[in-house]
């Protein structure tokens, strides 16, 4: 069992590069991670808390397991 849940994912694609959006809880806080859509590079990382949003640092591992759960979802 994966100690994240994602939430929300959202694939946006514009004209010049598509991305792909995670919303997920993480030991019990809010997370938004974006990923490049064509080699899922992480752009940005937010933690989501009190109606705002600030630099998430999340951890290689964690970062791994997202890309492996996009990929397999896109």
């Amino acid at each position: 069992m994966k100690p994240y849940e994602i939430t929300h994912m959202i694939v946006d694609e514009q004209m010049d590069q598509e991305h792909v959006t995670t919303h997920f809880t993480y030991e019990g806080n809010q997370y938004s991670a974006t990923f490049q859509k064509s080699d899922l590079e992480l752009m940005n990382s937010w933690l989501l808390k009190d109606q705002s949003s600030l630099p998430a640092d999340l951890s290689e591992e964690l970062i791994e397991s997202l890309r492996e759960v996009i990929k397999n979802s896109i």
